[in-house]
């Protein structure tokens, strides 16, 4: 996505010291706390000694290596590092989609590590909503059914004012009725976000929401995501590589080797920019 329009920000920015995170702790109530959890008294997310390593031996890759971080309720905070950083690999964990090495996460009060198959399931359905960069839909549907689909799994009437809205805002009511061989990359990627947040979930996960998006569509995305924090209450969280789209949330994490290297509050591409340059440097 090219850079695009940013909304309006407080003029106060804060280029961050990308400073190293202790050894990972050897138990969930171990270590420094996370980062801020305000607003909001609990976070919606919470994770601690976060570690996630693929393969064993030599050929060991440590995608994370004792992530703390924590993600405030009805708050926008976007992910940002390198390639390889482990941005997509932590939002995977704290979506439940897949399992930790060790640590903890918690979401919405609930230790994910110690759910049963089925309660995460639950968990996923009704408390999650999860853009995929590959969009995930299903070919046989059609995009309706396509959106539809968590609401029907979960037994859930559809609110037909937010429905409008949702449809209305991401431009896809003349694709409701195509299947996604019949969209193009952009189509499939609203209808994808579209399926993320019909149920209205306590938390969106997003990675690279914008990424196959032209510059108008990409901020109607971004304002909607805006909207769903001020609006429902929701938690966003996302994943970019993009200055300008990471510009639209209230805090911006910043990861360099598998590690939480810093953040930066009331983002605006310059100070993001600024802020990915300090980890290179540091590199």
């Amino acid at each position: 996505m090219t850079a695009a329009p940013t909304p309006d920000q407080p003029s106060a920015t804060n280029t961050p010291q990308p400073v190293p995170l202790p050894a990972a702790a050897a138990g969930a109530g171990d270590g420094p706390a996370p980062g801020p959890a305000a607003p909001g008294d609990t976070p919606a997310v919470l994770a601690r000694g976060l570690t996630k390593v693929y393969g064993s031996g030599e050929a060991a890759v440590h995608a994370l290596r004792g992530v703390d971080v924590a993600f405030a309720r009805a708050h926008f905070t976007a992910i940002m590092g390198p390639s390889g950083s482990g941005k997509s690999t932590l939002l995977n964990l704290l979506a439940g989609l897949d399992s930790a090495t060790s640590g903890s996460i918690a979401l919405g009060g609930k230790d994910l590590p110690n759910l049963s198959d089925k309660d995460l399931t639950v968990l996923r359905r009704t408390q999650v909503g999860f853009v995929f960069q590959a969009f995930n839909l299903l070919p046989m549907f059609t995009a309706e059914q396509n959106i539809r689909l968590p609401l029907d799994l979960a037994g859930q009437p559809v609110d037909q004012a937010w429905w409008d809205s949702v449809i209305s805002t991401l431009a896809i009511g003349d694709r409701l009725s195509h299947r996604p061989a019949e969209m193009s990359g952009g189509q499939q990627q609203r209808v994808a976000i579209a399926r993320a947040v019909i149920t209205r979930p306590d938390v969106i996960f997003a990675d690279e929401p914008t990424g196959n998006l032209d510059t108008r569509t990409g901020v109607e995305v971004l304002a909607f995501l805006r909207r769903c924090v001020r609006e429902l209450g929701q938690t966003v969280v996302m994943v970019t590589h993009d200055p300008a789209a990471a510009a639209h949330a209230e805090r911006v994490v910043l990861l360099a080797d598998g590690l939480v290297a810093g953040e930066i509050l009331h983002p605006t591409p310059e100070s993001v920019l600024a802020g990915l340059d300090a980890l290179r440097t540091v590199a």
